[in-house]
């Protein structure tokens, strides 16, 4: 992994985030807005831990090969500074991967937006000082 591999994946984790926030934004008389901010979960997530990964080899600290070593490492480094948070949302991923209910829905938007969220943006700001 170089530099400028790992400032592209920063950008676009970026973007994600900011897609993320925006989605959160929206106003939740649309049902709809639910399935919107779950998808973007989605997404953010699985770019953070891939991002995580790629800091992490750049760094020399880990080789990683999946979300749960990704979030423990990155803890460690002192790269996410809640890692019980992560791991929380590695359960939530794949709920929301493998199963669809209205009422879990409605849950893990309410994690996305007061835990999940800032976790995300913490990240983004800690890795794009990282890769100035």
């Amino acid at each position: 992994m170089n530099i400028e591999r790992l400032s592209e994946r920063a950008k676009e984790y970026q973007k994600a985030v900011r897609r993320l926030q925006e989605a959160l934004a929206e106003d939740l008389s649309n049902i709809l807005v639910y399935d919107g901010v779950i998808q973007r979960f989605e997404f953010t997530y699985e770019l953070a831990w891939k991002l995580i990964k790629a800091y992490l080899e750049y760094e020399g600290i880990a080789d990683v090969k999946s979300p749960r070593a990704a979030f423990k490492e990155a803890f460690t480094a002192g790269l996410i500074d809640n890692g019980e948070i992560w791991l929380e949302m590695i359960d939530d991923r794949n709920l929301t991967a493998h199963t669809y209910n209205e009422e879990n829905a409605k849950q893990i938007y309410a994690k996305v937006k007061e835990k999940y969220f800032p976790q995300f943006a913490t990240l983004a700001n800690k890795i794009a000082e990282a890769v100035k």
